[in-house]
């Protein structure tokens, strides 16, 4: 009997590696460069990417003048099956409120103003430029 491929592979950090252009985690990466072009022509600074807290992953920190901005990104390859925004449920929200305050106490944040917004990208068919939608301030923290 021949062996048999692992159903999934893992790196050293223990994720397993995107699958190729097309993969989910390649459409996320793109989503959040797209977001992070997106929120640099609004004048933001990019302070972290993927920042890893809490075995979680914060997409963005930013800094919006002296706001410090833990953004959300979604991304989808169409709208079909909803909005990109909608993903962000009750449970994602908590999670990302829960991120945001291990980041805060581990940079010693706690006196700046912080805001959790969600960057919703849209990939359209072919060379189509993807849809960027901001919502700043999303939701509160639950």
């Amino acid at each position: 009997m021949a062996a048999r491929e692992p159903l999934s592979r893992r790196d050293s950090t223990g994720r397993t590696p995107a699958a190729g252009p097309g993969s989910r985690d390649d459409l996320g990466r793109r989503g959040e460069a797209a977001a992070e072009r997106f929120l640099r022509q609004l004048g933001y600074r990019i302070v972290g990417r993927r920042e890893r807290v809490l075995r979680g992953d914060i997409d963005l920190v930013a800094l919006d003048g002296r706001t410090v901005v833990f953004v959300e990104v979604r991304s989808r390859s169409s709208t079909a099956h909803g909005h990109p925004a909608e993903t962000v449920g009750f449970q994602k929200q908590r999670r990302i409120a829960e991120l945001a305050t291990a980041y805060i106490r581990r940079h010693r944040l706690e006196d700046c103003a912080v805001r959790i917004d969600v960057v919703a990208v849209t990939f359209g068919a072919g060379t189509t430029p993807p849809v960027v939608e901001h919502y700043q301030n999303a939701f509160d923290s639950p």
